[in-house]
């Protein structure tokens, strides 16, 4: 079995990374990602970037604080598909936790889509639990530029941060 050794660092997702970040999602996605980092002065998300050692985004997620009173939402997570599976979404995960914690919450929230089991069962094991079931929807950019709504069961999942 070979291992892969990352030397990561978290830090503030910025408007520049979002050129080295189409792994993520379309450019709808994108740009909807650059509007959320607008939100940032005002104190409502945080937006991270997992990098690796030349600095370029391997991860990336947001925290959004008035999603839930008196908690932290997780929301937009995406690990480079080439790093799953290595302890990347842990390290994303985690960060996100602390910057909930640094704002005096006492709990973290998200919804993982019923077809995704491979991040509920990250999120499982860093120890979130299931609390509701709920649909979700949203608009997506096919490859060719057409939008298409995108509808989904989500598990709701919460964990104490206290």
């Amino acid at each position: 079995m070979t291992s892969v050794v990352l030397g990561l660092t978290v830090r503030d997702l910025v408007q520049a990374d979002l050129a080295s970040c189409g792994w993520a999602g379309s450019a709808r996605h994108l740009n909807n990602v650059a509007m959320q980092l607008d939100r940032r002065p005002s104190g409502d998300v945080d937006y991270l970037a997992v990098c690796a050692r030349a600095g370029i985004p391997i991860a990336k997620g947001g925290v959004d604080y008035r999603a839930k009173d008196g908690a932290g939402t997780l929301w937009q997570l995406a690990v480079h598909p080439a790093l799953q599976s290595c302890g990347v979404g842990t390290v994303l995960v985690e960060a996100m936790e602390q910057r909930i914690r640094n704002r005096d919450l006492c709990r973290a929230e998200l919804g993982v889509e019923d077809g995704n089991p491979r991040a509920r069962a990250l999120y499982e094991r860093l120890g979130y639990r299931a609390y509701d079931y709920r649909p979700d929807a949203w608009e997506e950019q096919a490859p060719d530029g057409t939008l298409y709504r995108h509808e989904t069961m989500c598990t709701m999942m919460r964990k104490d941060l206290s």
